[in-house]
């Protein structure tokens, strides 16, 4: 990995692997859902969308056929800490790749009829997201667990916030969030780093902005249960707790106990729950590590009728692994699972691409992949059973229930009811 920070502060990274014949570049913007007003909620993603709309150089059709041209691809998404625009083209194409993502971000014009259209298309987005009862389960738990933080909010805001969107709201959003300092640029393939260097130099160096303020952010309360009302024939259940951030050293302990208990077929969820049960076809957990704070989820689908005996299980899953740890051989399996599953990511280039970027957004050291399977290496039994006792042992679960009237009723469960 070779970095290059330019005189206003953007920060470009780059790994060469001269083997294959692409190129894959990411723009990345430490700025997302968490930090948006509330007023502004969803305007980290309009922004995003309104960047394909056209620029002062192109119009929206031509920015999909400048890429589309050379057999490559374009795209971009939000999430809660930062906003990514990427691409991926034969090395050969890499000039245009940088000069087209470098024109949307500083010279779209954000047409106000462009803003009015875009808007419907954000709201039949929601309207899609509202139709994914699973999804609209883990966007509840993560409100449930991490409110009053902003890092519960939903990424896509809301059909009044979306509504309410002016040009000149995300003009100014933009000029306080797309600042050189939030900006870090990372490209690997088939690349030369002086070249990319070069390349991006031409386009930003005259890239101004200063740092936007750290806003002080309220701790999450770390508790809220809730049941949704749809019409569905499963009941979709989330049940989690707070969890590590990204600063904490105990999050590589995490990565290994999240797998063995809900990260593939021989997990003990899996096992349990639908193997040995039978009351799912789909459980698994996950955890999300943010900059201050974290969240460690399970997930499962079940019959309307089942739902309290799964909750029930989870959290004995979960508790077994507070009290008793794992077995040397699951922890050995779930270690093997894990390296193999890191080093196989690392033949996706957008993978890598990611790995760079992230490590540079947030100050963090550059593990090599030999420094991440030594991590995962070092955890033992008594590190699974502090981490699952940090996690599990004192701390409530939090829940959200998405399904049909005939599932668990508010009254078993103790939680808020909505109708869907």
């Amino acid at each position: 990995m070779q970095k290059t920070m330019l005189t206003n502060g953007v920060r470009i990274v780059t790994e060469s692997i001269p083997y294959v014949r692409s190129v894959t570049a990411g723009f990345w913007l430490k700025v997302g859902s968490r930090n948006e007003e509330a007023h502004q909620l969803g305007m980290s993603h309009m922004i995003e969308h309104m960047m394909f709309k056209g620029t002062s150089r192109r119009t929206a059709r031509q920015i999909a056929e400048t890429i589309d041209a050379t057999g490559g691809q374009l795209n971009a998404f939000t999430d809660k800490e930062h906003t990514c625009y990427y691409g991926k083209v034969p090395d050969e194409h890499l000039a245009l790749l940088i000069d087209t993502l470098a024109d949307m971000l500083q010279n779209s014009v954000f047409d106000p009829q462009e803003i009015d259209k875009e808007k419907g298309v954000i709201l039949e987005e929601i309207r899609m997201y509202e139709d994914s009862p699973d999804e609209l389960a883990h966007e509840a738990l993560a409100e449930n667990v991490l409110r009053p933080h902003p890092l519960g909010r939903c990424v896509l805001g809301t059909p009044a916030s979306v509504q309410s969107f002016r040009q000149e709201d995300l003009l100014d959003y933009i000029a306080k969030h797309y600042v050189p300092s939030n900006l870090v640029i990372s490209v690997v393939g088939n690349i030369q780093h002086d070249e990319v260097v070069a390349l991006i130099s031409r386009h930003f160096m005259s890239f101004t902005g200063s740092p936007p303020a750290k806003q002080p952010v309220p701790w999450p309360q770390g508790r809220g249960e809730s049941i949704r009302t749809k019409d569905t024939e499963q009941t979709h259940i989330c049940l989690g707790v707070p969890g590590l951030s990204r600063r904490d050293e105990d999050r590589y302990v995490l990565n290994v106990l999240d797998a063995a208990l809900g990260g593939g077929m021989s997990s003990r969820l899996f096992q349990s729950l639908r193997e040995e049960k039978g009351l799912v076809y789909s459980t698994y957990s996950y955890h999300s590590c943010y900059e201050d704070v974290g969240m460690v989820a399970v997930y499962a689908g079940t019959s309307p009728g089942n739902a309290v005996q799964v909750i029930e299980l989870v959290k004995a899953e979960c508790e077994e692994v507070a009290a008793k740890g794992l077995s040397w051989e699951e922890l050995d399996r779930t270690k093997q699972q894990l390296k193999g599953s890191l080093l196989l990511g690392l033949e996706n280039m957008a993978t890598r691409m990611s790995r760079l970027a992230k490590a540079e957004l947030y100050n963090e050291k550059l593990l090599t992949p030999e420094e991440l399977v030594a991590k995962i290496d070092a955890v033992g039994p008594q590190d699974i059973r502090r981490v699952g006792e940090r996690l599990f042992a004192h701390t409530p679960f939090s829940l959200a229930i998405v399904g049909p009237p005939r599932g668990p009723k508010a009254t078993e469960l103790g939680m808020i009811e909505t109708a869907g």
